[in-house]
């Protein structure tokens, strides 16, 4: 740890300390987040199918996002790795088809990691109740990323697995980081998540699902 401070490199403390500062400065915004996510899961409840180009670029926002703050508040590193993750998911956002209904493990699997999400508990300051409306997905990386994954997984992947398995190993590469680095353990469900999209998606799991269905 010395020796990475000693290039440049932040301590666990000054980053848990940054990630605090984004969490609480901007709960409005994450309230924003939590606002747009719920028209999306009501909308698609109602019926609403969007073309899977759609819905991958639309997963590219909470990403630009994360990069956004995360250049405003100092921190180069997470800028430029969310600036990347943006980049890649848009270049592979390209493809026709609408979105489906993932099969029914990827689905509740899915819900479950955009609950963790939604009430990511981790940072925030004030009373426990502002989880529920004011977690920092869309802010942060863990949150943000288990919220991406938890709604791809909730559409079987969204039918690209290049697009999958980059969005899955970003989630690895921070959930492991969060865990091993700044000994954050909640974020042991994004870690989860992201091999189980990258199972989801996998030529495996694809021939199982075809052979099961004849």
């Amino acid at each position: 740890m010395g020796d990475a401070t000693a290039v440049g490199m932040p301590s666990p403390t000054e980053i848990l300390a940054g990630l605090t500062s984004i969490a609480n400065d901007m709960i409005y915004l994450a309230m924003i987040w939590h606002l747009l996510l719920a028209i999306a899961l009501v909308a698609l409840w109602l019926g609403w199918s969007p073309s899977l180009r759609t819905a991958r670029g639309l997963l590219a926002l909470p990403l630009a996002s994360v990069a956004f703050l995360a250049v405003a508040s100092g921190n180069p590193f997470n800028g430029a790795m969310f600036g990347i993750a943006t980049g890649a998911t848009l270049v592979l956002a390209a493809g026709p088809g609408v979105v489906s209904r993932g099969p029914a493990w990827s689905y509740v699997a899915g819900c479950a990691l955009l609950a963790f999400a939604w009430v990511y508990p981790h940072f925030l300051a004030d009373a426990p109740a502002a989880y529920f409306y004011g977690a920092p997905m869309g802010l942060i990386p863990c949150p943000t990323l288990a919220m991406v994954i938890g709604l791809a997984m909730i559409g079987g992947g969204l039918g690209s697995r290049a697009w999958s398995y980059t969005l899955a190993g970003f989630g690895l590469f921070y959930g492991v980081f969060g865990v091993a680095r700044l000994g954050v353990v909640l974020d042991l469900p994004l870690i989860a998540g992201a091999v189980a999209l990258a199972v989801a998606v996998s030529p495996k799991h694809a021939a199982m699902r075809e052979a099961a269905a004849r």
